[in-house]
């Protein structure tokens, strides 16, 4: 499996000497597995939408423009999913002394740290 020979590289200390503790290799793993499966619904996505462009049909249009919302949202959470994994390995690489890497869930991870990308209506 993929992610054993990533977790087993950095939790034999991959990372400049440290140890990477389970909790982050889950919370990779986690985060991942969110962003295949939001990037394998894409192109599903993507399919469907060239799809219907070429069939020209009108029903068929106008349905994607709900599925290019869909499309967008869900590159919008694949962004957001990298920015928590980015947030909870720079907080492990750096030590912090405040012990927040115990607390490496993704979604409140980049809610606090505040690398959300709000886009304006």
């Amino acid at each position: 499996m993929e992610g054993d020979s990533f977790s087993g590289a950095m939790a034999n200390g991959g990372g400049g000497g440290q140890v990477v503790d389970g909790k982050l290799i889950q919370t990779f793993h986690k985060g991942f597995v969110q962003v295949q499966s939001l990037l394998d619904q894409n192109r599903m996505l993507i399919s469907e939408i060239n799809q219907n462009h070429e069939s020209r049909a009108p029903d068929n249009l106008t349905r994607n423009v709900g599925l290019i919302r869909e499309l967008n949202n869900n590159i919008r959470r694949v962004v957001g999913l990298y920015a928590d994994l980015s947030a909870s390995f720079a907080r492990t690489m750096d030590g912090s002394s405040e012990g927040d890497s115990s607390g490496t869930g993704i979604r409140s991870s980049a809610a606090a740290a505040g690398h959300k990308r709000i886009r304006p209506a």
